[in-house]
């Protein structure tokens, strides 16, 4: 039976066929060597008769699965590993997966760049978006999927491992440390993380929500960058409606990365983003902001990639005109400016798989919003994001969603116009008055 795709902007990930309600996920790391033992237990949900289950995972073996307790098959297509089920599962009923696997971790060499296991100087960073988490679990790597997670994982002594979700339990033997998080909220597979590496944890006086782990020595440096983070979420809470998620982990690994990363209840920077610049700052505030526009509320298709990307950035501007460093209408009108001076043939709401994190789905996705807030008045354009991150909290949406959702708080606009010249016409509108 051939494979149906799912996502045109990723074809060999995720299955419409199934959902998978709970991971847990067990491994033994061996960091000199970067070697992964892995047990995975997937509480699946069919969504139509199935008599095989196709997951993602990438350059790891599995050696063992089972169903519902009974030994079964496993088989090789393409990017996928295909688990025959003891019998027909009928669409609506649950099935237990259990899967044994391992090998040497790494990047996967994608459309977009080296995505998934990353080996630092010295320990572990994982970079989920858009398809990484195949590299280190087997799942249904597609972000309409949303499920809760246990991991449980092990690795060698010295070394701290931060994951999504709470902290359960932590126990040292001789050469091991084991660290359990649990994550209860929804989680789209491309948010789920862990980081390893020699952290101590930093504390703000933020009520125990916000934490930083990062190497020892770099403390001073780590809460000079992020002195501004608990103005960021008075901020953004204001604007936004509540944070969305129990605590907010701030990783900073002890090398150069090109960008931060974002992941769910969590953000990850390099040692070159300690900085108050604006630059840094503003990339803080963007990976903060993804913990509403992405990590709460999930694209349901990568193709409205602009539901993350675009806010994350016009969320960067709002902290700017908050904070006294530049308006909200300068930072607009710098990023039409540059917009102006770049080729005119990209479609924002349907960028194409190769240009999905294009600068230009950025920045005009963030103009997109700042076109809506003239229409509709600061007031009740605010109140409509708020209601937007309330009603969709922990879901998935689509820009047809957010089109409606707009539409009942924007009496006597036409919501669809405006939408329609920023998200799907080449030619960038005039700037909005």
């Amino acid at each position: 039976m051939p494979h149906r795709i799912l996502d045109d902007y990723t074809k060999h990930y995720g299955s419409g066929t199934y959902t998978v309600e709970h991971y847990d996920v067990n491994l033994v790391v061996k960091l000199a060597s970067n070697h992964l033992d892995g047990r995975a237990t997937l509480l699946i949900r069919a969504l139509e008769d199935l008599n095989e289950i196709e997951l993602n995972l990438n350059g790891l073996k599995v050696s063992k699965a089972t169903c519902q307790g009974r030994k079964v098959s496993v088989g090789k297509k393409h990017h996928r590993v295909v688990v025959s089920t003891p019998s027909q599962v009928k669409a609506g009923e649950h099935i237990e997966l259990q899967l044994r696997y391992a090998g040497n971790p790494s990047v996967d060499n994608s459309l977009w760049g080296e995505v998934g296991w990353e080996e630092l100087t010295d320990g572990v960073l994982v970079s989920g978006q858009p398809v990484g988490a195949s590299t280190w679990f087997p799942c249904n790597d597609h972000p309409s999927h949303k499920s809760s997670y246990r991991f449980e994982i092990s690795t060698d002594a010295g070394y701290r491992v931060v994951a999504n979700g709470n902290l359960i339990s932590h126990r040292r033997a001789a050469t091991r440390e084991t660290w359990v998080h649990e994550q209860r909220e929804p989680m789209a597979t491309y948010l789920a993380t862990l980081q390893i590496g020699r952290y101590r944890e930093i504390s703000f006086d933020r009520g125990g929500h916000l934490v930083a782990y990062a190497v020892p020595g770099t403390d001073l440096p780590v809460r000079g960058a992020f002195a501004k983070q608990g103005d960021m979420a008075e901020i953004f809470e204001k604007k936004f409606g509540p944070y969305p998620f129990e605590h907010y982990k701030i990783v900073v690994v002890d090398d150069e990365l090109e960008i931060p990363l974002e992941a769910q209840g969590m953000s990850i920077f390099g040692r070159n983003h300690l900085s108050l610049d604006w630059e840094a700052q503003r990339l803080i505030a963007h990976e903060f902001a993804h913990q509403w526009f992405g990590n709460s509320l999930t694209p349901d298709r990568w193709q409205d990639i602009w539901l993350n990307e675009g806010f994350a950035c016009f969320s960067e501007w709002v902290y700017s005109d908050q904070a006294g460093i530049m308006s909200l209408e300068q930072r607009a009108r710098a990023a039409y400016k540059m917009l102006d001076e770049l080729p005119q043939d990209l479609q924002i709401g349907d960028p194409g798989p190769e240009d999905m994190f294009d600068d230009r789905v950025y920045k005009r996705g963030a103009l997109t919003l700042y076109a809506l807030m003239k229409a509709l008045g600061d007031q009740t354009f605010y109140a409509m994001l708020q209601d937007w991150t309330g009603t969709y909290q922990h879901k998935s949406v689509d820009t047809n969603k957010f089109t409606e959702h707009v539409k009942k708080h924007a009496l006597g606009v036409d919501v669809s116009s405006i939408l329609e010249q920023w998200l799907d016409e080449l030619a960038l509108p005039d700037f909005p008055a």
